[in-house]
């Protein structure tokens, strides 16, 4: 390879070199990116990484941007939060979170993968990004191109929650709502990368942008102290994600970086959008659409294009899949609320409601080393709350009204 990294055809394997591409032109099978491990493995340490800036590209060798492109944004290298409160109400002893709710610049991973994507849009000379999204990507590809200077047109479904909608528009990109579910928006996407020069992230730049995924998993395994958890669970859309962060361990093993161990490696989603999940408990690996009906957005894609590959890695791994319904899911986003401080989106209710099912059915041992992706904040998600919290009362501006109401809650000791 001329640089440590190219495009590879995943079918023939034939590597044709880097550009806004996304099907191999002999077989029109996707194309993946394929690295050079063994130089890889001789030019990076523990050490080496250690002593670089606590973000993204710390893991530079690692990642398909050519030299000089990296943004100077600290994205990633986000917090691995022991949770010993929320272990104990799910049964674990041993659970961490990884915690992407405070993801720079705009409070997902998605911030992570538009990193890469938009570096290598810049190499390429494209001007003008876009992306199909159903909110997270469509804020982290606006902030983003806002500070590189690049012009940017996102495409929502036209329901979108009204917090996403506005933390795209407020950094000035073009913002088309489209009538139907996020695979209408993502087949429009497609069709205008067909006949404009320009670089959709999760079109014509996807292979590197999923690429972007893959620093959850190298940072999971350097922040518990070089070595691999025993079990990951992960929200599942597109199913990108989770075939990156295995990728990622499979990596480390091969320079060197961490021991070989295994790894189970365990999928979630909402249950009216849960097409991955059902192809795993079904035992088959077609990916049969659905028509997303559920509270979370973010995971609301009923034709996952990585889907294919998220059964493969959870089955190959030994892990499992499962799905949790609308009030699972707000109950899973209070109970982290509430046990650990963190409040994520409801992707990350889903998790927490699907890890606490996997615990519960002895899929995942107590004893076990777990990490819980938490893929993105709750501000982001608050509509999903309401009507399920505790109302809040309004007191008189006086002590004995103070009182009066510290006696009826029992609190306050």
């Amino acid at each position: 390879m001329s640089e440590l990294f190219q495009l590879r055809c995943e079918q023939c394997l034939r590597q044709v070199g880097n550009g806004p591409w996304t099907l191999c032109e002999e077989c029109f099978a996707p194309l993946e990116v394929a690295y050079d491990l063994a130089a890889i493995r001789s030019a990076v340490s523990r050490e080496s990484i250690e002593r670089r800036p606590q973000d993204i590209w710390r893991y530079r060798e690692f990642l398909p941007v050519r030299e000089g492109f990296q943004s100077d944004l600290p994205v990633g290298y986000t917090p691995l939060l022991r949770a010993s409160k929320l272990g104990e109400a799910l049964g674990s002893g041993d659970l961490w979170l990884k915690d992407d709710a405070a993801c720079f610049p705009t409070l997902s991973f998605k911030d992570r993968v538009v990193a890469v994507a938009l570096a290598q849009a810049r190499a390429f000379g494209l001007e003008v990004v876009g992306c199909a999204s159903t909110g997270n990507l469509a804020n982290a590809v606006a902030a983003q191109a806002a500070r590189l200077g690049l012009e940017a047109w996102i495409f929502i479904p036209a329901d979108l929650e009204a917090v996403k909608v506005l933390g795209t528009a407020v950094y000035g990109a073009r913002v088309v709502r489209v009538e139907g579910n996020y695979d209408q928006v993502n087949r429009l996407c497609a069709e205008i990368a067909e006949t404009r020069p320009w670089g959709f992230v999760n079109v014509n730049l996807r292979p590197y942008y999923a690429e972007g995924s893959r620093t959850v998993g190298f940072e999971i395994a350097e922040q518990l102290g070089w070595r691999l958890p025993d079990n990951v669970v992960v929200p599942m859309a597109g199913g990108a994600q989770i075939s990156k962060i295995a990728k990622a361990f499979s990596e480390l093993v091969a320079t060197g970086l961490v021991e070989e161990r295994p790894v189970r490696i365990f999928g979630a989603q909402a249950l009216g959008c849960s097409p991955i999940a059902s192809a795993v408990a079904e035992g088959v690996a077609q990916i049969t659409p659905q028509r997303p009906d559920t509270i979370c957005k973010s995971l609301s894609i009923g034709n996952p294009a990585d889907g294919y590959r998220a059964v493969g890695v959870i089955r190959s791994s030994g892990g499992w899949a499962a799905s949790a319904s609308d009030l699972e899911i707000v109950a899973g986003m209070r109970l982290l609320a509430e046990e650990e401080g963190v409040f994520g989106e409801t992707a990350a209710g889903v998790t927490v409601a699907v890890a606490g099912e996997l615990i519960q059915t002895g899929r995942i041992k107590s004893s076990e080393t777990t990490v819980l992706c938490i893929t993105g904040n709750g501000l982001k998600t608050t509509d999903a709350l309401v009507g399920h919290l505790p109302e809040i009362p309004i007191l008189a501006p006086r002590l004995s009204a103070f009182e009066e109401q510290l006696s009826l809650v029992g609190a306050g000791r």
